[in-house]
């Protein structure tokens, strides 16, 4: 394992210890974070990918526990854009390796099928997200920002961080050889 994922696993872990410090929201926002990294790794996800993203979802965790989306305006959809690209990256990733999505062949398939995947899976990720901070605002903390403009911005940041994430994706698989791309059986 590599040194880097090492330590962001240490990191969330410990992060989930202080989060009891702040109170159980806190904490379930950050032992989700440990979840995402460890499903992650079980999946096959590059390691570099893995570290990345939990930099950025520890980030994120975090950002709410000290409650600077309240205090900075624009940080929720940069950290929407981000997270939201990262999980779709490492979703669709893991579809792709698992041959569950294929990219076929063709000089413009891997972009498109990357895209189009790590977008889907970005909206639906972020629909799930959006369900939650509903279901926190409604039944836990009244305090979590949600509404209609809310929850479209954030949807969209995400949408874009997704379809970015695809793009970039598909850069990987452009380069791989046709019979690694194609489904196993």
């Amino acid at each position: 394992m590599g040194v880097a994922y090492v330590l962001v696993i240490t990191i969330a872990t410990v992060s989930v210890a202080v989060a009891t410090l702040f109170g159980p929201i806190s904490v379930a926002v950050t032992a989700l974070v440990l979840l995402a990294l460890v499903l992650a790794r079980l999946v096959g996800t590059p390691i570099g990918l893995v570290s990345v993203s939990g930099a950025v979802l520890l980030g994120a965790a975090w950002a709410s526990v000290f409650d600077l989306y309240a205090r900075i305006d624009w940080l929720d959809v940069v950290v929407h854009a981000v997270a939201t690209g990262s999980l779709a990256a490492m979703c669709t990733g893991a579809l792709l390796r698992a041959g569950i999505v294929t990219v076929g062949v063709g000089p413009r398939k891997p972009a498109l099928v990357c895209v189009a995947t790590a977008l889907a899976v970005g909206l639906a990720l972020g629909v799930l997200w959006e369900l939650g901070e509903w279901f926190g605002h409604t039944y836990l903390d009244d305090r979590i920002a949600v509404g209609y403009d809310d929850t479209i911005g954030d949807l969209v940041a995400g949408g874009f961080g997704a379809a970015i994430a695809g793009a970039l994706l598909s850069r990987g698989h452009r380069s791989a050889p046709t019979s690694t791309l194609r489904s196993r059986g």
